[in-house]
């Protein structure tokens, strides 16, 4: 038979072994919020882009990387050239996986100074890390993926999908804590579908604490009564633009014979 002798010093210590844990944890991780101000936005026939506002709170003393994105997908991009030497023409279609429609990357400081190559591949966190996770095909060495993916992302940031910033984002310290607000142009050329806004706290190179909102961008109105005719009821919709088309033609035929004809 065995026998436990001082079960109570055993179970007291068991108690300081624990709050000791808790307390390292919670000094090692940010108290985290992050909120989206337009988290809907609604296409509709006037619809020319937006902006939303991210909002927070977060402990004193950590930095901040806010990544704004869609989820991975699937892209492609036509490639160009000259055919025979005269003509430009589409001579290949390069393919892109594992990439967002839509990234953004906002800090408070420059990403190399805040975080270790390793959180940002971990996290996905700047276009380093999405060109590493990307797959690109047809590409035959890495020298030629990392020339197409530079192609990429001037694309993208062209279109207003891609963008990075660093030293917009307002911080301000009150009652122990530490507010954060940034206001984002949102473009129109970001199709429906769910956007993730992402806030990662950082400190010694590292993620601490993150929190996460989302945005939903959805068709309204006669946009979204057109969309889903295109889709469900094609040759209605073909009929309607083809009416449509010759009701403009006709209105711009009247346009020039009240003013006498073209000169």
């Amino acid at each position: 038979m065995f026998r436990v002798h001082g079960s109570t010093s055993y179970t007291q210590l068991g108690i300081t072994i624990c709050m000791a844990i808790l307390m390292v944890a919670g000094t090692a991780s940010a108290t985290l919020t992050a909120k989206a101000n337009h988290d809907h936005i609604k296409v509709d026939f006037f619809y020319h882009g937006s902006t939303v506002s991210i909002s927070g709170i977060t402990d004193p003393g950590t930095d901040l990387v806010i990544k704004i994105a869609s989820p991975e997908g699937h892209e492609a991009l036509k490639e160009k050239g000259k055919v025979g030497g005269l003509l430009w023409m589409n001579v290949g279609t390069m393919k892109f996986e594992h990439v967002s429609n839509l990234y953004a990357v906002h800090s408070t400081k420059k990403l190399d100074e805040l975080l270790t190559p390793e959180e940002m591949d971990k996290y996905a966190i700047g276009y380093k890390a999405v060109e590493k996770q990307a797959v690109l095909d047809p590409v035959r060495n890495d020298e030629e993926k990392a020339k197409w993916f530079n192609e990429f992302i001037r694309f993208k940031e062209k279109s207003r999908l891609y963008a990075a910033s660093t030293g917009n984002i307002e911080m301000k310290e009150k009652d122990g804590k530490q507010s954060y607000y940034i206001l984002t142009e949102w473009p129109y050329q970001a199709p429906p579908g769910d956007y993730f806004v992402t806030v990662y706290a950082v400190k010694d190179g590292k993620v601490v604490d993150r929190a996460e909102s989302k945005v939903l961008v959805e068709q309204a109105g006669i946009v979204k009564t057109l969309a889903g005719m295109a889709k469900n009821k094609a040759a209605l919709y073909g009929l309607i633009s083809i009416v449509s088309a010759l009701g403009a033609g006709f209105g711009v035929g009247l346009v020039f014979r009240k003013g006498g004809g073209a000169h």
